[in-house]
């Protein structure tokens, strides 16, 4: 018994090849290096930033102290 969703389906199917245990491994590592990689690249940023404001902290370019109060702030 067969019906013409069957045929377009079996007919398309023909065309694929099987999966690849060897190709999903291939795949799966890339994605994981990629994704490992960016999660890097964002982790040297924020090193970079912490490192560069210590720096200038040291150097007396920045401060963390206030100048001046807020307002309010002896309320």
């Amino acid at each position: 018994m067969s019906t013409a969703a069957h045929k377009v389906a079996t007919h398309a199917a023909a065309g694929r090849r099987p999966p690849s245990v060897l190709r999903e491994i291939v795949y799966g590592m890339s994605l994981g290096l990629l994704a490992g990689y960016l999660w890097k690249l964002h982790h040297w940023s924020n090193q970079r930033r912490t490192r560069e404001f210590y720096s200038m902290l040291d150097q007396g370019k920045i401060t963390v102290v206030a100048d001046v109060p807020l307002p309010g702030a002896n309320d």
